[in-house]
């Protein structure tokens, strides 16, 4: 079960229509919309990632960076996998291949993610997924204002120089810095 993993930093209707329904189907509630989405890209803060298997489409993502050279993190801001193929590996190693593109492109120390922190076997399941990939949650629950869930940052590092320094706020310092951007108006200042 090999994927062919391809990256786009461009925008694209046709690519996007493909993307779509995956998304949609995976995140239901708290997804981007698709004009923030497109701007991301523009601005230059993102990547849309596919995996397929067969010609088919079987996984998606959205990335970022953040951190300067030599504490760069890549931020998984979204990443699905086909509801039919789930189980089968495919999320873990289409992980992998955005971790190795990462780290060839953009010479990332770790990656980085937020999960939701609520107590459902759906969350629980999330976490244990991340953590089989090798990432370490954080302590600290961030509760934002205008989504109802809680969420973690979780960490993958990728080399001795990463040392979660505190209980994981300044992980989601960077992970909020990398939403902010990416709501941020292409004229405003810090784009």
């Amino acid at each position: 079960m090999t994927l062919e993993f391809k990256t786009y930093d461009k925008w694209d209707d046709a690519l996007w229509a493909a993307m779509e329904p995956l998304y949609r189907e995976a995140f239901p509630h708290g997804a981007k919309p698709v004009d923030i989405l497109h701007a991301m890209l523009d601005k230059q803060i993102a990547w849309l990632h596919t995996g397929y298997q067969d010609g088919k489409l079987a996984a998606m993502a959205v990335t970022g960076l953040s951190g300067p050279a030599g504490e760069r993190m890549l931020i998984i801001d979204y990443m699905a996998v086909d509801a039919g193929l789930r189980g089968q590996g495919l999320g873990r190693q289409f992980l992998e291949l955005i971790r190795d593109w990462a780290v060839q492109k953009h010479d990332i120390q770790a990656v980085l993610i937020e999960v939701e922190a609520g107590h459902t076997e759906e969350d629980a399941a999330r976490v244990h997924f991340w953590e089989h990939c090798g990432f370490i949650a954080t302590e600290y629950v961030h509760q934002y204002i205008w989504i109802p869930e809680p969420y973690r940052a979780m960490v993958m590092p990728l080399t001795r120089d990463v040392a979660i320094m505190d209980d994981g706020q300044a992980l989601f310092r960077r992970i909020t810095d990398f939403h902010r951007k990416s709501f941020r108006k292409s004229g405003d200042p810090g784009v």
